[in-house]
């Protein structure tokens, strides 16, 4: 494999692991605003954050470019609404809910149960590929996010709060997968408007049931906190779905727990353990495998046809219409024909063959 394909391969993967860090380190600062205010209404804030900024992105793409990004399909769009219930709905409510009556350290560390969920929904229901080492580099993970989890007295205990964190995890899981099928549209576009449903329905629902509005400096913390944490999260993670895949998105993810953990730490003035430097070299042993992997093999592509930013590479050789917009990169309603070659490739939104 060259050089410029290897470089190529492994940059594909910094959007997951930009995702995990960024949603990573949100959860311990929400822990620090779960006293503050009620978690649904939190919840709330942090999505209407999210869809705030994003719009402001959205808005400052149509000044530089005079073009708007085609909204999703009717088949998309679908698919987009279930994704916003269960992760821009459910989930996040869930996890409030779990920094409530959990410690963020261990909060964080359970949210390892997002990736593996995630990679599992991915292969049993949509067939995705993945090898042996994606699944070991997931086991390490999830070892090393157990050792963090283990008392030393009492063992593993799963109380009401570590539930509800569970439970957010199998929401967002859920979502993971169904975000998949609309990856190829815009990802700003499809997280401002996951992002707007989920926290007006969330404020909505909240304020409706007496819960009061919080002071401006919550609101605001709250808000740049969705921003970067869940906003500009979600759209990394967009943007590797369309070129990764659901299963290694969600193993590359599985650092966020991590992240979230050392961050805990930082901020709660907590010491550092023998759990945390051995789970760190579990982890680093996982993220390790996922880095190294490399997928080739002969494989057919169906004829195809969809919208999505593209450059003319070996699976882009297509004739525009005047209509078309010129340059690269670009987006436009293009068709694939039928192609059978070999070369390294993840399951991107063009290599979602058999095996």
């Amino acid at each position: 494999m060259g050089m410029a394909k290897a470089f190529k391969l492994k940059s594909q993967m910094m959007p997951a692991l930009l995702a995990a860090g960024l949603f990573g380190a949100s959860t311990p600062l929400a822990k620090l605003l779960v006293g503050e205010v009620d978690s649904w209404v939190l919840a709330g804030i942090l999505y209407s954050g999210s869809g705030l900024g994003l719009s402001l992105i959205l808005g400052l793409q149509f000044l530089r470019t005079r073009t708007l990004p085609s909204f999703p399909n009717r088949r998309d769009f679908a698919w987009l609404m279930g994704a916003t219930f269960f992760g821009g709905l459910l989930g996040p409510v869930l996890l409030m809910k779990g920094l409530v009556l959990s410690s963020a350290a261990t909060s964080s560390l359970l949210l390892n149960i997002e990736g593996v969920l995630t990679s599992a929904i991915a292969w049993i229901f949509f067939k995705e590929h993945f090898d042996r080492r994606i699944v070991l580099g997931m086991f390490a993970i999830v070892i090393g996010g157990g050792i963090l989890s283990w008392s030393g007295e009492g063992g593993f205990s799963f109380t009401l709060g570590a539930l509800f964190v569970i439970g957010a995890c199998l929401c967002w899981a859920v979502d993971n997968n169904l975000t998949r099928n609309v990856s190829a549209n815009d990802a700003v576009l499809i997280t401002t408007i996951k992002s707007a449903v989920a926290g007006l329905t969330n404020l909505s629902l909240a304020f409706s049931m007496g819960h009061s509005v919080p002071s401006l400096t919550v609101l605001a913390s709250g808000a740049l906190l969705g921003f970067f944490g869940y906003g500009l999260s979600i759209v990394c993670f967009v943007l590797s779905l369309r070129a990764i895949g659901t299963s290694r998105t969600g193993a590359y993810f599985s650092a966020a727990p991590f992240v979230g953990a050392i961050l805990s730490l930082i901020l709660f003035k907590n010491e550092i353990s023998w759990q945390l430097v051995i789970a760190g070299i579990f982890m680093a042993f996982g993220v390790g495998l996922h880095l190294t992997e490399v997928h080739n093999h002969e494989h057919e592509h169906e004829p195809l046809s969809h919208s999505h930013e593209h450059v003319h590479d070996e699976h882009h050789q297509h004739v525009h219409s005047p209509l078309d917009p010129p340059g690269e990169r670009h987006t436009h309603f293009h068709h694939h024909g039928r192609m059978i070659h070999t070369h390294p490739h993840f399951p991107d939104i063009h290599h979602r063959h058999s095996h």
